[in-house]
This record gives structure tokens, sequence and C-alpha cells, in this order.
């Protein structure tokens, strides 16, 4: 059998985050040959991922320079995914979520006639300036893409309303699996203050913010409410691991610089984030990886923007919309911190992109449609599809194809969210 070559895309640290374990999956199944690329969009906090998940690229653009803007970062990335492509000759592009690199990768592979596979898609908030330019990104890559691998059931819904319904699948999000890997018990930070916060008898808020659309009067309101927050409330600490962006660092050091109890910290790595996040008492951010990660810690999240590309946390309860607004954000981080009712009733709400994917799983398992046959490997301890008659024409059809017959369905073991990225548009 012809070895499919698969190249993964991905320039930024959340994106690193979530591609991660699929690089690693595409690595041990047969059949496939693995080419991975990195934009270096974002160059420190990219390489602490690629160093935590062992991962070491085929090609790397370097693209990242000081100050660099959204023309820069799209014009370099599709250059110089010119070269890369010509030299890797892939036969299928994955490219993650909604960022520049994201962006330019899935229209350098277009330029090249190369399928493109769209992990994370379907996100999406109606506003195309908000995020910005994230949601215009996600929209343009969800055109081009052939294959499009939805964390949940309405991600699919949305691209069904925009007439995409071909090459769509329900994978669920690898964010999971990157977190089975990275959080543990007795973890110890390199980050020194990080030891010594007192997790149990203080409340730590694990803060983020560095969203494009916040910069100017959103991010001034945000980061003035944060401070009210740390002294309305003394037995809060707020640790804000500021991003590398001037703006922001700008920002946090005029409005929260100085106060005792709130420590503005460097970027951490991947595995230090999740711990302290799975350490935390409450997280506020306006990043939409954590959206999805701290609830799968069971932390409750405040979101600082307007919106959400992820309404289905919102309405599962695990995430609130706080807005851009002083007195807003502030009241609702109160409440969390003094009605124990409803600080429950976020912290135990059900994380939406992974129980989703179960009955999903179950229910294409039975579809005549799908005709998916599933075995069991004892020594992942998942259910697996597999289809004895896949072969090299299977990677140019968009619909599943129904090529074995049903045997029996997955149990309620959860499978590898990546595994499923990988697997599914075989099937």
């Amino acid at each position: 059998m012809k070895q499919v070559r698969v190249m993964t895309i991905f320039g930024t640290r959340p994106e690193a985050i979530k591609m991660a374990p699929l690089v690693a999956e595409l690595q041990r199944r047969p059949g496939l040959e693995p080419v991975c690329c990195v934009t270096a969009q974002h160059r420190e906090m990219l390489d602490s991922v690629l160093e935590i998940f062992q991962l070491r690229p085929d090609y790397d653009l370097n693209i990242m320079e000081p100050r660099q803007t959204l023309s820069t970062i799209t014009s370099k990335c599709l250059l110089g995914m010119e070269g890369v492509l010509e030299q890797a000759r892939p036969d299928l592009v994955l490219v993650h979520g909604d960022t520049s690199t994201t962006f330019a990768g899935a229209l350098a592979a277009f330029y090249h006639q190369i399928r493109v596979g769209h992990v994370e898609a379907g996100l999406r908030t109606g506003d195309k300036y908000s995020p910005f330019p994230e949601e215009m990104n996600r929209k343009l890559v969800g055109d081009i893409a052939d294959l499009h691998f939805c964390p949940t059931r309405a991600n699919r819904a949305n691209l069904e309303r925009e007439g995409i319904t071909d090459g769509v699948f329900v994978t669920g999000n690898t964010v999971i699996d990157a977190l089975k890997t990275t959080v543990v018990k007795d973890y110890h930070f390199t980050t020194d203050l990080l030891n010594h916060l007192d997790y149990t008898g203080r409340k730590i808020i694990l803060v983020t913010c560095h969203r494009r659309e916040n910069y100017g009067q959103p991010m001034a309101n945000i980061m003035t409410a944060l401070r009210r927050v740390a002294d309305a409330f003394p037995e809060v600490e707020l640790v804000y691991p500021v991003h590398l962006s001037p703006v922001v660092r700008e920002a946090a050091g005029k409005y929260l610089g100085g106060h005792d109890r709130i420590h503005l910290i460097d970027p951490l790595s991947a595995d230090e984030m999740h711990n302290l996040m799975a350490r935390a008492y409450l997280v506020m951010t306006d990043s939409g990886g954590l959206q999805e990660e701290a609830p799968a810690l069971g932390r409750p999240v405040l979101v600082l923007r307007r919106e959400t590309e992820r309404p289905e946390a919102v309405e599962a309860g695990t995430v609130k919309i706080a807005g851009t607004e002083e007195n807003v954000i502030f009241s609702m981080a109160s409440e969390l911190l003094t009605a124990q009712a409803a600080y429950t009733a976020v912290a135990h709400a059900v994380n939406p992109g992974h129980n989703a994917v179960r009955a999903e799983r179950r229910e294409q398992a039975w579809s005549a449609e799908s005709g998916i046959c599933w075995w069991y490997s004892s020594a992942s301890s998942s259910w697996w599809p597999w289809c004895p008659a896949l072969d090299w024409a299977s990677l140019h059809r968009t619909r599943r194809r129904s090529c074995c017959p049903r045997r029996r369905s997955p149990s309620s073991r959860g499978e590898s969210l990546a595994s499923r990225a990988v697997w599914c548009w075989w099937t």
C-alpha cells in the first residue's frame, strides 16, 4: 500500500499543544508518513511546547520578528510554505484552528492543489471582526478545506449552515489528550513563585489577556477590573503570565504592576500552564484554548470577551461571558468568589467537547452510511475504526466509505481524541 504523506503545519503555542497528540498519533500509525512544519509565528512559546512533547519539526520557517503585523505573518508564511510544499510534496496538509499560520498554510496547500484537513473546524462567533483576525481565518480555511474535524456537534451545525456537509467529522478536542500528558499530581514548577503559592488557603486566579480585539480601552477595562478584584478580596492572588506582545506587557505593567498579590510573570510552558490551571480556583481569560482546558480540569472560567466561538460551553455552564466592561467583570468575579453554589455549578458542569464526541462516535458506528467496523486495542485500551478495503483511492474521497460490515460500537471507554482526527478521514 502506498504511504500517505501527511504534513502538519502550526506556528503558535495553542496550535502546538493541540496538534502535538495528533503528530504523535501520525508517527505511530503504519501506512502514514508524517511531516511536521512549523512557522514559529510565536518563537519562544512554540519552542517550549516542542520540547515538552518532544517534537522535532522537519521544516522550520522561523518567521517571527519584533512587532510583527498580520500582513507580515501571513506573507512570510505563504512565501515560506512555497518551497516546503514543493520539496515535501505531501498528500494531505493538516492545519489547526484560526491563526494566520493556519490560513496561510491552507492557502499555500490550495495553491499547490494539495488536500487540506482543518482540525478544530466549525467554530464561529458570527462577527468577522471578533475575534480578530481569527474568525475570518477559520471561515476562509473552512472554504478551502476538504476535510473538517469538528470538536462538537454544534461546530458541525455551523458548517452545515454554510453549506459545508462533505468531509465533516465530529472528533472531539485533542487538548484532552494533551492534558492527560502534562498534568501530574506532584508537579514542580520551574517558575519558583508557583511552588510557594498557597493553593488551598488562598483563592488563586489564573489570568490571561492578549487578544488583538481587546487592545486599547477593552484591555484597560479588563485590567482595572482585575486590580479591583485583588483589592476587594484579601484571600485572592492573581497570577498573570503576560504575553510577549509589547502592547500587552505595557498595559499589564501600567494597570497591574506594583500590587503585592498580583504576580506578573513571563509566559509559562504548556505543562506549567496546565498544572497551574489544575491548581487554580478560577480562570479569567480571553484565550480560546483555556476555555476548553480549564473546564476539563474542573475550573470555572470567566471569558474576558464580548462573545465566544464556543457557545456550547456557555450553554453547558462550564464558562461564563464576562465581556470587557469593568463593572460587569468585577461583579461576575465577585459572585464566584463569594457564592459557593454559583461556583460549584460552574466548576461541576460537564465539558461539552469531550462528552459530545462519545455519543457522536456511537452514532457513527451504527450509521448505515458510515459502515465503520471497530476493533479493540488492548495496548491502548481504546476502540479503533478499521477498514479492510482501505486503499490509496480513499484519500481522494470526501464522503465516508461503506467498505466493511458493521460489527460492534465503541464502548464507553474513551478513545483517543487525537486518533479520531487521524482515522476518521479514512473511514
